[in-house]
This record gives C-alpha cells, structure tokens and sequence, in this order.
C-alpha cells in the first residue's frame, strides 16, 4: 500500500513493515486538496451578505425614498391641475369666440358682396356696352368660382371607416397607427380625376375648389380652402353626368377609391342627379373701383 507522501514530511525513509510513502511535493498536494484560490476565498469571505437587520434596513430606506418621490409627483399634479384646466377652458372660450367673429364676418362679407354685385349690375344694364361688360364679369366670376352654381353632374361620397386592422398599403404611404385611411392626396387625385372627366365646377363638402384653393392635412385634420371637413366626405361636381360618370369610371381617381374600397373597407359611392348645387367660393382679392366721370 503506498500514500502521497511529501518533502517536509520527515518520513523520506522507508520503514520495514510499513506503508510506502510516494514523495509529493507540496503544491501539487495543495492542487489536489485545496480546489479554491486562497485570494478567491479571501474574497469571498470579505463580500458575504450582510446579516438580515441591516438588508430590511436598506429595504425600507429605499421604499421611503420611491414613497417620498410618488408623493411629492402627485402633489404637484395636484397643485397644477386647476391651472391647467383654466388654461384649457380659456383657449376654448378664445377659440369659439374667434368662430363666432369670423362667421360675423363672413356674413358682412357676403351682404357687401351682393350689394357691390347690385350696384355694378344697376348701372351697366342700361346701355348695350354695359352688358356687354356685364357679360365679360360673369364669365369671369364663374372662371374664378365665385358665384353659386346649380345644375346636373355628380355626387361621389367617400366614407373613411376608421380604424384598420391593417393599413399597409400598396403606397406605402398610409400614416402607421393613424385612424385614417383616406388621405388628402386620395381626396385631391379624386378632384383632379372630376376635372379631367369634364366637370366644370366642384365642391368637396359645400367648400367651393377655386383658384389657389388647397386639400391638405393637418395634425389628422382633412382641411379644404383652410376649413376643417369630416368624413363622410361629399363631393359634388357639376357637369354633364352622362359623359362625365363614364370618363370618371375609367380615371385613375376612381381606381384609387376602388382599391381602398377593397383593401380597408372605405365607403364608395357615385351616382348621378340634377339639380345639385355648389356654392360661391372664397374671394382672394378684394378690388377698389371709383367712379370716373358723370353719374
């Protein structure tokens, strides 16, 4: 039988009847006997856990301090609240109080418009060279779409159904995470469609598409001429509606409606009628005239 044996031993010699001793050397003995580093355990020993009281002490310091700071959060949401909803209201009440000028101002607008319109129309009727002017004016104002129309042509109704499970689009241009489906530049390619299929006035709904009039976007709002619109949206186009519902069936206005008819379920319909109106549009320059020579 033989043991590892070692240098500091002391038994080197080999004794008559007993075991045999295999010299070793002691750092291969401490490699196979010790398995961790006397650093390491030192280590070890320095960063054990500190004892229970003192872990729930730093466990109740912390949750103090979250306490501390949700507590002084809401308190402050508190103190702000009332100021942020007196700032609120005032913008609302600026708001409608802005809404009611304006449309006091529009209706001073359109009785000052008939009245110059009476006027021009009184003094020029009476002489063949005045209404022969007077001819020219109307042919101008209509040019210019400012005077209502009444006639037959087409209503196309487009309804945005909200909200899509999907709005990935062929376009790759739908809005990510809007409700919207139908978008401006939809509305626009229908009006462009119209006036190729030979309507000769259009309104989208009862805004008047003049000279320098836009549809656009703003923050999800559909604007037309600056002023907000909703879906359904009403598009009215006046024109012969016979040649007019065929050439529109073949544009790409219609292809386009069509196409987000099927993929997200947008409202479509085109029908044809007399008797539709669209109104006068807006105005954008105002022109001064004074009488020259005798009344």
């Amino acid at each position: 039988m033989a043991n590892l044996g070692g240098f500091d031993s002391g038994r080197n010699t080999h004794q008559a009847g007993g075991p045999t001793l295999l010299p070793v050397p002691s750092l291969l003995r401490s490699l196979l006997s010790e398995h961790l580093d006397p650093g390491y355990a030192a280590a070890a020993n320095s960063q054990r856990p500190r004892s229970k009281p003192a872990e729930w002490a730093w466990q109740i310091i912390a949750a103090a301090a979250v306490v501390t700071v949700f507590s002084l959060a809401w308190a402050q949401a508190q103190s702000a609240a009332p100021r942020v909803r007196e700032s609120q209201q005032a913008l609302a009440s600026n708001v409608r109080s802005a809404e009611a000028n304006n449309a006091v101002l529009a209706d001073r607008r359109a009785r000052m418009s008939a009245d110059v319109d009476a006027q021009r129309r009184s003094r020029l009727e009476g002489d063949a060279t005045g209404r022969r002017l007077l001819g020219d004016l109307d042919r101008a104002d209509a040019a210019a779409a400012v005077t209502p129309l009444i006639g037959p042509g087409l209503t196309v109704t487009v309804t945005d159904p909200g909200t899509s499970p999907d709005l990935t689009d062929v376009s790759k241009q739908r809005l990510p995470g809007s409700q919207q489906v139908i978008l401006d530049r939809d509305l626009q390619l229908v009006v462009n469609s119209l006036w190729v299929s030979g309507a000769e006035a259009i309104s989208v709904d009862g805004v008047r598409i003049g000279p320098n009039v836009t549809i656009r976007q703003a923050g999800g709002g559909m604007l037309v001429d600056n002023q907000p619109i909703t879906s359904p949206y009403t598009i009215v186009a006046l024109g012969p509606p016979n040649a007019m519902q065929d050439a529109f069936a073949r544009s790409t206005g219609l292809q386009r409606l069509r196409l987000l008819e099927t993929s997200y379920g947008v409202g479509v319909s085109v029908s044809a009628g007399d008797g539709l109106t669209v109104p006068a549009g807006s105005v954008r320059e105002v022109n001064f005239a004074k009488q020259i020579g005798p009344n």
